[in-house]
């Protein structure tokens, strides 16, 4: 069983696991000791294909501003049986609810203890868990207060309970040094043969298509430029970095970010009220090194 994202996650990259592979640093496999760094770790999908897919990555460190997902990679990794065993109840009381305004009901109040941010740290993932598979679309939104206000879905029989998921994940988080904060910090924990990896809450397209409520700090185009700035930090200790965005009509990336190197990428946009606005789009991909895995191939 191969370690993959526990929860769904707005932005996710499992999709584009190809096409970043392939903008990796040409040499990224020969390089020694390497530290992995991701200050906005979001559903880890990219965390997790670089630990199975990469072994000279020794060491890795993962960061998040919202706690309580850094709180559920700190449970998965530290005591997965007892989320197990959490979870398998969970999902048994709510299968034995058969009407829907009754699961209705029951996911609002599990929200609503959710939001009482008094729970213990197993008790308060077994729920984020829960209304990862149970609410709307699989969102993760928050209001100004930081209070989860996504509301319920329409799922059957939801996979509330995946163990083996939760005990590949443990495994590999086992050696994942786990932050909660300002990614600013992660720069402290950088060495030697260092790789970074940027997927910060995207830009909207535009004033409608705003989605970056993962918490109740909000993250504009003053935020956006405070993220450049700290790249700018990285490369001037000598690391390396990878960022995804928006590719924002405005240009707004591509005069931010114009040292540097600014690929795009097909990705497929799923979440958009309007169906005519699904389907595939570019985002960018910034990196401060000029050969790529892609470049070498084609030469």
């Amino acid at each position: 069983m191969k370690a993959k994202p526990f929860v769904k996650w707005v932005g996710g990259k499992t999709q584009l696991i190809d096409q970043l592979e392939a903008l990796l640093p040409a040499d990224f496999d020969q390089w020694e000791n390497v530290t992995y760094i991701e200050p906005f770790v979001g559903g880890g999908a990219m965390l997790f294909y670089m630990l199975q897919t990469h072994s000279n990555i020794q060491s890795a460190i993962i960061n998040d501003i919202n706690s309580d997902l850094t709180m559920c990679y700190k449970v998965v990794r530290d005591n997965p049986s007892a989320l197990v065993e959490s979870l398998k109840e969970l999902q048994k009381e709510y299968y034995s609810l058969q009407a829907e305004e009754m699961r209705k009901q029951f996911y609002l109040m599990m929200r609503d203890e959710f939001n009482t941010k008094t729970l213990d740290p197993i008790r308060n993932t077994t729920l984020f868990f829960f209304l990862n598979r149970t609410c709307f679309n699989g969102l993760y939104r928050v209001n100004k207060a930081g209070l989860f206000n996504v509301p319920f879905g329409r799922y059957e029989t939801p996979m509330i309970c995946d163990p083996n998921t939760i005990y590949a994940d443990s495994a590999l988080l086992q050696n994942v040094e786990i932050l909660t904060g300002d990614y600013q910090e992660t720069l402290a924990h950088a060495k030697g043969n260092t790789l970074f990896y940027f997927d910060p809450p995207y830009r909207p397209l535009n004033n409608t298509s705003s989605f970056n409520d993962y918490a109740k700090e909000a993250f504009n185009d003053l935020a956006q430029v405070r993220l450049k700035e700290f790249c700018d930090k990285v490369e001037e200790a000598g690391y390396k970095f990878m960022l995804s965005n928006s590719d924002c009509s405005d240009m707004f990336f591509d005069d931010l970010y114009l040292q540097y190197i600014i690929d795009r990428v097909w990705a497929s946009r799923s979440v958009n009220a309007n169906a005519s606005k699904r389907g595939k789009l570019t985002e960018i991909l910034v990196h401060n090194y000029q050969d790529t895995k892609q470049l070498k191939l084609a030469v």
